[in-house]
């Protein structure tokens, strides 16, 4: 199934970033960052498939070195909280070969990024996932700041100053002209964001049609696209470090079992409109050549289907019990489960295909409604914790008259405090009159227990839709070899 994710952050002096050490980590190597002193050593990384920088042609050669690159960036940017690079994380396409991903990403670097005057570092990630399901992917790092035609590097802002109505600068309070920063590129701004993650996906939705392959990614998110799916929880930097590291985490697994159910959920959705659009079809064919108004029951299709699997199992010269055996046995399955649920024409095929479609809108709201509860309860807990864990300290503050020692007790237990005044403060807004964590902690314990029966509701449709599925296909091949689709008569 085909994938869309295009992220960007951007590396912050602020955080204890470094470009350095960030383009060391993309692209595998071993760099000395001087800004730090030290070495930014990942040579051990695995499943880098290759790295290169890309630049405009005014851009001077040494800028093509990698450790050059970004050790000038860590120099020329001089404030301690300077914001160094934009970082890209963009999915690549299992429907493609790593070639062909390379190239197509080489493409959308080249047409958007190189051609508005960026210098990119870009690196192709495909890494071992020991049998699941693979992760290729695109780093793209850009310096911030702009590089003019001189190859000397250009301002990131530009000051415009502020005048009244007579022309006069307006002054701050310490009589210093006001003026407004204003970004000397467009690169931050969110239309030019826009317009990147729908090239994107032009890109390789064209190179999809091209290729032949019925696949289509949408930049756009679930509500702008009309789809209700379930929400995934913000994990922020510490849960995502952990889980690079392997560490599974609560957030995280909730997400993978998010992510799980969302696919799930829009695959079922589809393979179920396709049914009914088919059996539609089929029903017209039907109408069109069968004179009498009853249709035939589905059981009769489902023998043909059959018979003519076994005329083809008697031309075998091996394996020919083992294969009649294989067909009785699904053709008994089928037949079984039409039966058990009163299925006994393409109408009836229809209306159940439409109670699975409610079956499933009804499964992911609730899912939705029970995930947004989860998390709100998970917050209330760990706020409500906060609360009552600086309880005692409080209640001792109160009694205590000695100035010096509620001093002392406020040093000793300010790490306690300041998260009681944020959980006061979160908890006032949410107007929750009373700290009741074991009330909270019970209903998320039931919360889950429902969620995880669902989940294996969720399962159960996914099993049942295959079988689905199967019918429609013996169903169509028996009435199409009857009914041949008519040829459409040639335009005039």
């Amino acid at each position: 199934m085909a994938l869309y994710h295009f992220h960007v952050s951007r590396v912050l002096r602020s955080r204890g970033q470094s470009s350095v050490e960030a383009a060391a980590y993309r692209a595998g190597e071993k760099l000395e960052d001087r800004y730090y002193g030290k070495i930014a050593d990942y040579t051990a990384k695995g499943g880098v498939i290759c790295a290169e920088i890309m630049a405009p042609d005014y851009v001077p050669e040494s800028f093509r070195n990698r450790e050059f690159l970004w050790n000038a960036v860590e120099e020329v940017e001089k404030h301690p909280k300077a914001q160094l690079a934009y970082s890209f994380d963009i999915a690549l396409q299992n429907e493609f070969s790593i070639e062909e991903n390379i190239a197509i990403a080489r493409q959308f670097v080249m047409d958007n990024f190189v051609a508005k005057g960026m210098i990119v570092d870009m690196a192709i990630h495909n890494p071992d996932k020991n049998g699941g399901i693979p992760n290729p992917h695109v780093h793209v790092m850009c310096p911030i700041r702009p590089m003019q035609e001189d190859g000397t590097w250009g301002e990131k802002q530009k000051r415009e100053y502020l005048f009244d109505a007579d022309g006069n600068p307006i002054l701050d309070g310490k009589g210093n002209p006001k003026y407004n920063a204003v970004p000397t590129t467009d690169w931050n701004r969110p239309e030019v964001l826009e317009q990147w993650r729908k090239a994107w996906a032009d890109l390789v939705n064209s190179e999809f049609e091209k290729r032949g392959i019925h696949e289509h990614i949408d930049h756009r998110s679930y509500v702008e696209q009309g789809i209700d799916l379930i929400p995934q929880v913000h994990e922020g930097p510490h849960v995502r470090k952990m889980e690079a590291k392997g560490i599974v985490t609560e957030k995280g697994e909730l997400n993978r079992w998010i992510k799980e159910i969302n696919q799930g959920i829009i695959i079922l959705s589809k393979h179920l409109k396709e049914i009914v659009s088919n059996i539609t079809e089929l029903i017209r064919l039907i109408a069109e050549k069968e004179a009498e108004a009853r249709q035939p029951d589905l059981v009769s299709y489902i023998n043909s289907y059959f018979a003519k699997r076994n005329e083809v199992a008697n031309t075998f010269s091996r394996g020919r019990q083992r294969a009649k055996a294989t067909n009785l046995k699904a053709q008994a399955y089928v037949i079984n489960y039409l039966c058990v649920n009163q299925i006994t024409t393409l109408d009836d095929f229809r209306c159940f295909i439409s109670k699975k479609q409610s079956d499933i809108h009804n499964l992911n709201e609730s899912m939705k409604s029970k995930s947004a509860r989860i998390k709100e309860l998970k917050d209330l807990i760990r706020y409500g914790e906060w609360y009552q864990e600086a309880q005692p300290i409080l209640r001792e503050l109160c009694s205590t008259k000695n100035a010096k020692r509620k001093e002392q007790m406020k040093s000793e237990n300010s790490e306690v405090l300041r998260r009681y005044h944020i959980a006061k403060r979160i908890l006032s807004e949410k107007k929750i009159d009373k700290v009741d964590v074991s009330r909270w902690q019970e209903e998320l314990t039931s919360l889950q227990d429902s969620y995880q029966k669902e989940y294996a509701r969720y399962r159960e449709l996914s099993a049942e839709t295959k079988t689905l599925r199967d019918i429609n296909m013996y169903i169509d091949d028996v009435i199409r070899s009857t009914h041949p689709r008519r040829k459409e008569e040639p335009m005039r």
